[in-house]
This record gives C-alpha cells, structure tokens and sequence, in this order.
C-alpha cells in the first residue's frame, strides 16, 4: 500500500534526517516536506548526519509549498496530533486503528478528509468499506503541531500511547514508533538472527564423549565400573537435552581427558 510521510513546517533540519533514518529501518521512503523552514534543508550537514545513512530517502523526497501538494494520490490521513481539539477526527491509538483499518472495519468516510472524498471503494458484498489506496501520516511544526484546519481534514488523530505524566515525544521518535506500527500491521520483517545457525553434535560425537566420561567417572572414583546403575543413561539424557555442539563435545572430552590423568598423577 502506498505509505506517505509528510513533515509540515519543520523547522529543524536534524529532524528531517532523523525523519529519514526512521523511515528506512521500516522500509519506508516516499517523505514530503510541506513549506519547511530551510528550502535546502535535504543538503543541510546536519540533515545528512542525522539519517545516518538514509541518503536514498532524502534523495526521494520531494519539498512542496502547500498540504494539498503533498496528498496527490492519498486517500486516508492520519494526524499525528496529541492536543485535543474541540472538533476534528476521532482519536485512537496507532495499532488499533492500523488493524481496523487494514481489515475494512472502518466507518465509511464522513465527509471532513477533503482528498478522499469520492476514494472509498466498496468491497464485493458492499458492506464494508475497502481498505484505502494511499495513506500518508502527517507531523506538523516542531514548535506549534498541526494547525486545526490540517486536523480537520484528517480521518484520525493518532495518539501514541505514553506515560501520562510526560507524554511529550521528539518527532523524529514520533514517525519511528508509527513507522514500526505500519509496518508490523502490514505484515513486518522476519527478526534477522545476530548469530550463525547452531551445528548440532551428532549421535556418533555424543556417544564417543560418553564413553570418554564414563572412563573419566571411574578414574576418579566417582563411578564404580561393577554397580555403574542409571548413571551413564541419566548423563545420556542430559547432554541430549543440552543438545551439545561439536566444539562443546571437544570441551567436554578436554575435562575427561583432565580428570583422567589427574587420577593417574596420584597413584
């Protein structure tokens, strides 16, 4: 689905990499920037430092003079407005209205969002509304937030969720945290292991090792060869629950090898 970010009047620089920075880790780059502050904010030094690698999303977005430039093509807006205001779109929590939405169980439109007036498409049974084409996220000033009218026009007001003490969020925190509540709603990336798939010991390695052990065990006195009992079996099941690795086998034949000749050092 297509996804759209919009910064409206940003006024520091160091917010629209961070914009970037967010918007890539979730797979996003479609970012517009509606009458920001500096009119070369996208080359500014601290822009480039902030997206910390994000060149390709700064280098896709676009800077526009007014909000309706911005929503060519989007059908469903969200504000990202944490005042209340005394008239305007519903509040909800991201996630929530995310599933909703995705799902078709939204309310059709009731006529403030201007763009997406005609853009709701009913589904085969005519029942539901179908899940909207575009979706753009709009962040107003830093200092001042959305304007009222850009509220208005909104479907939701998305309220993430905070401590009610302090709920006061950076904006470059703001669109990472609905960046990452898109992206799980539509589906999410695979979690990328930190380490190399574990190699398992084979039956052959664990049997060699216990062998090993049990002569370790008797060396030492603590099996005794002629009344072995449930040892051995119960070590068995142990070290197949720990399910060892080749180089933890190789540990554990270096400590019976070590029990072994320290026994022999003392006869």
């Amino acid at each position: 689905m297509k996804t759209r970010f919009v910064l409206i009047n940003t006024s520091h620089a160091g917010n629209v990499g961070a914009a970037a920075r967010a918007m890539k880790t979730m797979g996003f780059d479609d970012l517009v920037l509606v009458a920001p502050r500096w009119a070369n904010v996208l080359r500014r030094e601290e822009t480039i430092q902030r997206a910390s690698g994000a060149l390709d999303v700064l280098a896709n977005a676009r800077i526009v003079a007014t909000l309706d430039e911005a929503l060519d093509g989007i059908s469903h807006l969200c504000a990202t407005a944490m005042t209340p205001r005394d008239f305007g779109p519903p509040a909800a929590a991201p996630r929530q209205h995310f599933e909703m939405l995705l799902k078709g169980e939204l309310s059709a439109l009731d006529g403030k969002a201007l763009e997406a007036e005609n853009s709701q498409i009913s589904d085969q049974d005519g029942d539901r509304p179908a899940a909207p084409s575009g979706v753009a996220f709009l962040f107003g000033s830093e200092r001042f937030g959305m304007a009222n009218e850009d509220v208005y026009r909104c479907h939701v007001a998305l309220s993430i969720p905070t401590n009610p003490g302090f709920g006061s969020l950076n904006l470059g925190a703001a669109i990472q945290v609905i960046a990452y509540e898109w992206r799980q709603a539509l589906g999410g990336f695979a979690v990328q292991s930190a380490t190399p798939p574990r190699a398992q010991a084979d039956a052959a390695q664990v049997a060699g090792m216990l062998a090993h052990w049990e002569q370790a065990l008797a060396a030492i006195g603590f099996l005794d060869p002629a009344a072995p009992k449930k040892l051995m079996p119960r070590l068995n099941q142990l070290f197949n629950r720990a399910q060892l690795a080749p180089e933890e086998i190789h540990i554990l034949r270096g400590v019976a090898k070590a029990m072994i000749e320290a026994a022999e050092a003392k006869r």
